[in-house]
């Protein structure tokens, strides 16, 4: 089963297991992401349902892989004989996902049926309680050592003005004569 999807203005034709890179999405990596904005349902051997615009209750549920950044494209504008130059960069954030289930009923599929967990969060460690008392007390601050501020040999400047100037040359073709 096929569905066309619509996420950041543009259209992407889905299948399970793909994986389609789509502009920023908000969600950490390992997160279930639904897409409602689906356009057409096809495949199985049936007739394709196509919405005006979408159709209702359906959904494809996609798995975030990744948050990253496009490749940086040069923004290049120049006005010929105007000496007008601007250079600009641009990186587009984007988000990898791999898509989970298409359901054209809008029914979220099962956690331990795709080996996808609901958060992208890993369990924390528990920290440890310190054993004594003496372990919960900050430890002393040593005494700061004191410091020589030492005076770097540096050669004295000469005062401006007491180079002596030099003479320009006379300009060529005038002559005081």
């Amino acid at each position: 089963m096929f569905a066309v999807i619509r996420t950041g203005g543009k259209q992407y034709r889905v299948t399970k297991d793909d994986m389609i890179v789509v502009e920023k999405l908000t969600g950490e990596p390992g997160a279930m992401v639904e897409l409602a904005d689906v356009l057409m349902i096809g495949g199985d051997g049936k007739e394709p349902m196509v919405g005006s615009p979408v159709i209702d209750k359906a959904a494809v549920f996609a798995e975030v892989i990744e948050q990253s950044r496009a490749d940086k494209i040069i923004v290049f504008k120049k006005k010929r004989r105007q000496n007008y130059r601007r250079t600009r960069g641009h990186r587009q954030e984007q988000t990898v996902l791999r898509i989970v289930d298409v359901s054209p009923t809008g029914t979220r599929p099962k956690a331990g049926a795709t080996g996808v967990a609901k958060t992208g969060a890993a369990p924390k460690p528990e920290a440890k309680a310190p054993a004594t008392e003496e372990a919960k007390k900050p430890a002393a601050k040593a005494p700061a050592a004191k410091q020589k501020a030492a005076k770097k040999d540096a050669p004295e400047k000469k005062p401006q003005g007491t180079t002596k100037a030099k003479k320009k040359a006379p300009a060529k073709g005038k002559s005081k004569e």
